[in-house]
């Protein structure tokens, strides 16, 4: 039984979060983050993408590795940003210019149209085994930024099924969102997996 498992990316908030839910299921496997090289994410889905870094990061350490790709899909933008939230704003991967980008082209949608969904497909790769799982957390979107938790769009993302319907996702505590995040259902189904590594 492996005793590591690599997370497949050089973000350290990443890391910090999967090491919390990977907690609730095996508290003795160790997140470490990926040191390598930054493989290239050409894929145009979400699912092409996680299976492009966990490849990479598995290859690279020899360690069974977990990858996430995830991001934010707007109804009214057709599903996009989708694979492409983190480069939304241009090829630097800029958290402030990328909500920024996306508050300016719904600035004359109204509320009941606002509607988004958080994304996260994760996948697991060890050895010659594949899976890849799934999470959706809807919800819709704030006019304007507000809280100081979390990365990326979490500022302007407001989940459904909150008692507070204002709140966003830079709003909740690290164990509200990490209850409740689309990474967090995406995990539920690789539970027996990872007792199983």
């Amino acid at each position: 039984m492996s005793d590591r498992i690599v997370l497949a990316t050089h973000n350290a908030h990443k890391v910090e979060e999967f090491h919390a839910i990977v907690a609730t299921v095996r508290p003795d496997l160790e997140v470490v983050g990926y040191d390598g090289p930054e493989p290239i994410e050409d894929g145009i889905t979400f699912r092409e993408n996680a299976l492009i870094k966990a490849r990479a990061a598995a290859a690279h350490t020899g360690l069974p590795a977990l990858a996430d790709d995830s991001g934010i899909c707007v109804d009214a933008l057709g599903g996009a940003p989708g694979a492409f939230s983190a480069y939304w704003a241009g090829h630097r991967k800029d958290a402030a210019a990328n909500t920024a980008l996306l508050l300016d082209q719904l600035s004359d949608i109204a509320d009941p149209r606002r509607t988004a969904q958080f994304v996260s497909v994760i996948a697991l790769v060890d050895g010659d085994t594949e899976h890849v799982v799934e999470g959706v957390w809807p919800g819709r979107l704030a006019t304007e930024a507000a809280g100081a938790g979390g990365f990326g769009y979490d500022p302007v993302f407001i989940p459904d099924e909150q008692p507070d319907p204002a709140r966003t996702v830079a709003e909740f505590s690290a164990a509200e969102k990490n209850a409740a995040s689309h990474r967090a259902r995406a995990f539920a189904a690789l539970t027996d997996l990872l007792r199983s590594l």
